[in-house]
């Protein structure tokens, strides 16, 4: 499928915790329909309830048939990914 939309790019806080979920999940949503980058930098701690959003995310943006990619994980990042059990998770086409 083509993806006639530039990718829109989201640069996560640093802080992804409870209390960031549900802005993160609104801010995600309301560029469902076109590509999309996460911008990782700057993550320092990731947390479950996060971690769920952006999976989900990651299955809505497949099924929608666009990209959904991470760009420059920090080691905070890919750390807390590991520690989840998620040491390779793919966001992707």
């Amino acid at each position: 499928m083509s993806e006639p939309h530039a990718p829109a790019v989201v640069s996560l806080p640093p802080i992804l915790d409870l209390q960031a979920a549900e802005p993160l999940r609104a801010e995600l949503m309301a560029l469902r329909g076109r590509p999309l980058t996460l911008d990782a930098s700057q993550v320092t701690r990731l947390g479950g309830l996060c971690l769920q959003v952006l999976m989900s995310a990651r299955k809505i943006w497949a099924e929608d048939g666009h990209s959904l990619t991470v760009d420059q994980p920090s080691s905070g990042f890919s750390e807390q990914l590991a520690a989840f059990g998620e040491p390779d998770l793919q966001f992707g086409s």
